[in-house]
C-alpha cells in the first residue's frame, strides 16, 4: 500500500471572468520527492502555484496538505501569510523578489520574522534585551549563517543583494525560502537566467533538498536539463489542463506533450505528404511563390545574359484625398498674411518657422499673428 501523497489537488478551476486558467486539475504531490510542472508559456503554471499558496482562490476544487503535525490542511481556505507560516507552504517567484539595499545575511533574517516578532512581544522583548528575544535572534542568525555555508554564498554575507551577479541572487532567494523550514517548496523557474555551470549546481542543490534534507519540492521549469535531471514526477500542463503525467522517460515520449511543444502539421501538410509518398509531386501551398521560385531557378540555369528581362514595377501615384476647409479654415486661408512670414523659395518647413520665430520676436506685440 502506498504512502498517502503529501499535496493533493482535486478538480482545481480558476476562472477569470470568461478566462479558464486552470481547467479541472487533479495532482497528487510525493512527500521528499520533486514533483515537475512544465508546459508552454501561458499553460497556467503560476495560476497553479497562486492557487496553492493563497494568491488566488480557486473557483472550484480542493488543496489538501497532510501536515505531520496539524494533520489534514485545506490551503484553499487559508489566508497567504497561513499557508506560509502555518502550512509551511513556501514559495520563490519568476523574477526575483529580495531586498536590493538589505544584505545577503539580512535578506535570511527578515525571512524568519514570524519567530522573531513572537520572541519579542511586539518589540518589547527586542527593545530591552530580554533572553528570550536573545536566543531567537542568536538561533536565526545561526540559521541563516548555516544556510548561506551550505549554499557557498557566506563570503557575500555582508554585500547588499543587489549588487550581486543574477545566478546568485536566484540561490540567496532559495536560501530565504529554506529559512522558513519549509515542508513544501514551490520554485517558479529558478533556472532562468542561470549559465549551464549554475544550472547543473541547482540540480545537485535540489537533489539534497528533497533526498537529504526531506523537502517536497514542486518546479516549474523550462530548462529542460534540469526538468528531466531532478524531477520524480512530472505534469504537463496545456491551456489549463493537464494533458499527460508520469515519470521523466515517459513524458519525453507522450505524444501530447510533443504535440503541445512543437505543433503538428495541418491537414494540406499531411495531405501533400501523402501524395509525395505516393509518387505525386508535392504541390506548393502558395501557387503564386511557386511561379517566382521556378522564374527565379530558371533565370540561375540560363545565366546573367541570357536570362529575360524584366522591367522593374512604377508604383503609380496615389490620388490625393480632398481636404475638407471649413469655414473657419477657409476663413484664416483668406486672410491676407504678413509677406515676412512667408517661406522663401527652397525653404524648408522646419528652417522656415525658425525664421518666423526670428522675425515676431523682432516685431512690434500688436503687428504679430
Amino acid at each position: 500500500m502506498s504512502a498517502a501523497p503529501l499535496l493533493s489537488v482535486e478538480r482545481l478551476t480558476m476562472r477569470f471572468g470568461g478566462l479558464l486558467a486552470i481547467d479541472d486539475l487533479s495532482l497528487d504531490v510525493a512527500a521528499r520527492q520533486i514533483t515537475g510542472v512544465i508546459g508552454p508559456n501561458g499553460a497556467g503554471k503560476t495560476t497553479f502555484f497562486n492557487c496553492l499558496t493563497g494568491f488566488y482562490k480557486p473557483s472550484q476544487g480542493s488543496v489538501r496538505l497532510n501536515h505531520p503535525q496539524r494533520g489534514v490542511m485545506r490551503l484553499e481556505q487559508l489566508a497567504s501569510h497561513q499557508v506560509a507560516r502555518t502550512a509551511k507552504v513556501v514559495r520563490t517567484f519568476q523574477n526575483i523578489r529580495l531586498f536590493p539595499k538589505m544584505t545577503v545575511l539580512e535578506n535570511l533574517i527578515v525571512a524568519q520574522h514570524n519567530a522573531l516578532q513572537h520572541a519579542s512581544r511586539f518589540s518589547l522583548a527586542g527593545l530591552f534585551g530580554l533572553p528570550g528575544y536573545r536566543r531567537a535572534e542568536a538561533a536565526a542568525m545561526d540559521k541563516a549563517v548555516g544556510w548561506l555555508q551550505h549554499l557557498h554564498l557566506i563570503d557575500q554575507a555582508d554585500t547588499a543583494a543587489g549588487d550581486l551577479p543574477y545566478g546568485m541572487q536566484r540561490r540567496i532567494e532559495i536560501a530565504r525560502a529554506l529559512c522558513v523550514d519549509p515542508l513544501l517548496l514551490c520554485l517558479d523557474e529558478p533556472a532562468a537566467g542561470l549559465n549551464p555551470r549554475e544550472s547543473a549546481e541547482l540540480n545537485e542543490l535540489l537533489k539534497h533538498l528533497a533526498r537529504d534534507e526531506g523537502i517536497a519540492i514542486l518546479l516549474i521549469e523550462h530548462d529542460m536539463s534540469v526538468v528531466m535531471n531532478v524531477s520524480d514526477h512530472i505534469c504537463v500542463l496545456n491551456y489549463g489542463r493537464k494533458i499527460a503525467e508520469g515519470p521523466p522517460l515517459q513524458i519525453q515520449r507522450d505524444p501530447n506533450v510533443i504535440k503541445a511543444y512543437l505543433g503538428e502539421e495541418d491537414a494540406d501538410e499531411l495531405q501533400a505528404d501523402e501524395l509525395q509518398a505516393n509518387g505525386h509531386e508535392k504541390q506548393d501551398r502558395f501557387p503564386p511563390l511557386q511561379g517566382a521560385f521556378r522564374l527565379a531557378r530558371r533565370n540561375r540555369s540560363m545565366g546573367a545574359e541570357q536570362a529575360p528581362r524584366i522591367p522593374p514595377l512604377t508604383p503609380r501615384p496615389l490620388p490625393r484625398p480632398a481636404r475638407h476647409r471649413g469655414p473657419a479654415t477657409a476663413a484664416r486661408s483668406s486672410a491676407p498674411r504678413n509677406p515676412a512670414f512667408v517661406p522663401a523659395r527652397g525653404e524648408g518647413r522646419f528652417v522656415s518657422r525658425i525664421r518666423d520665430f526670428h522675425i515676431k520676436e523682432a516685431l512690434p506685440p500688436e503687428t504679430r499673428r
